[in-house]
């Protein structure tokens, strides 16, 4: 599996699903979104060794948006994109390699065998599909943490962030893609399916580890801004329920063909545009629509449960 993520801290918690799992953690990727990109790799490179996987490597990719401003998610997720905790600095800085490079090279070098996950903003992964088109065809299959189903944002009145903050680079991987090949998982199932309650809240810090003491404490912020915004009964996780999805996909319950595109226009930036005409183009992604959601809070906890080794 590789992981491409703007660290931030669902990202983080998602991170740890991957290495509490079956299976190798290749590469994490890192590309500028929740944070800009130097934070989000430290932070990266922070979880990976609190989870005692620091031989991971983690190669840093696209600072900006293909051709916007950044926009950051910081309101969210805290200064650092981490609820604002002290962390300890990593013991190892990230790989000299471009992420861009590492999307294109691992599946030339294992074809069909690896899992992408994307968490973040969709840079890196159209940067590296412009310089090969069938890249995602490479992969076992694509993942992606990314738009809203149902049209209803948690950045805009319609949008998702990840897409919203670089609409021109998921109309890329949109045009490129295939039902078969690519799945993404919006924030629709995140706020129906993966809601963090109070009560769930306080089964997490009790777990009493230092990884569920870490998932507890960094996802404070986001707690608020969700009480404050979106009105949810507690935080949502978007990123670790889409990481569940790539891991298990025997946890999704409702799931559609369709045809997506993404609107570019500022009143409806990042929007996902899905015709489901009959006489609509052929479909080019699957979207998951529900989650088990009790299925999806077993892996979580069971992740956050786990001993680190020293």
């Amino acid at each position: 599996m590789i992981i491409d993520t703007d660290t931030g801290s669902d990202d983080a918690v998602a991170l740890l699903l991957a290495l509490a799992a079956p299976g190798e953690v290749r590469a994490v990727t890192t590309v500028a979104g929740n944070v800009p990109l130097a934070t989000g790799t430290r932070n990266a490179l922070v979880t990976l060794q609190l989870a005692g996987r620091a031989d991971v490597p983690v190669h840093a990719g696209c600072e900006r948006p293909l051709v916007r401003p950044m926009s950051t998610a910081q309101h969210v997720h805290g200064h650092d994109g981490m609820g604002g905790h002290e962390l300890p600095d990593p013991l190892r800085g990230p790989e000299p390699d471009h992420a861009v490079d590492v999307l294109l090279s691992s599946p030339r070098r294992r074809p069909g065998e690896l899992t992408l996950v994307t968490l973040g903003p969709l840079t890196n992964l159209a940067a590296a599909l412009l310089r090969d088109r069938l890249l995602l065809s490479r992969f076992r299959h694509v993942y992606c943490m990314a738009g809203a189903a149902d049209l209803r944002g948690n950045i805009s009145p319609t949008a998702e962030f990840n897409v919203w903050a670089d609409p021109e680079a998921a109309r890329v991987v949109l045009q490129a893609a295939r039902p078969e090949t690519v799945t993404w998982i919006g924030w629709d199932v995140s706020r129906r399916d993966a809601v963090m309650t109070p009560g769930d809240q306080r089964r997490l810090e009790g777990l009493g580890t230092p990884l569920a003491g870490f998932a507890h404490r960094i996802n404070r912020t986001v707690a608020d801004w969700a009480r404050d915004v979106t009105g949810l009964a507690g935080y949502d996780l978007p990123d670790p329920v889409a990481m569940a999805v790539a891991l298990r996909p025997e946890l999704v319950l409702e799931r559609e063909t369709v045809h997506a595109d993404v609107a570019l226009g500022d009143e409806t930036r990042g929007q996902l545009i899905i015709d489901r005409r009959r006489t609509a183009p052929p479909p080019n992604v699957t979207l998951v629509r529900r989650v088990d959601e009790q299925g999806f809070k077993h892996m979580l906890f069971d992740a956050c449960a786990r001993e680190v080794r020293p």
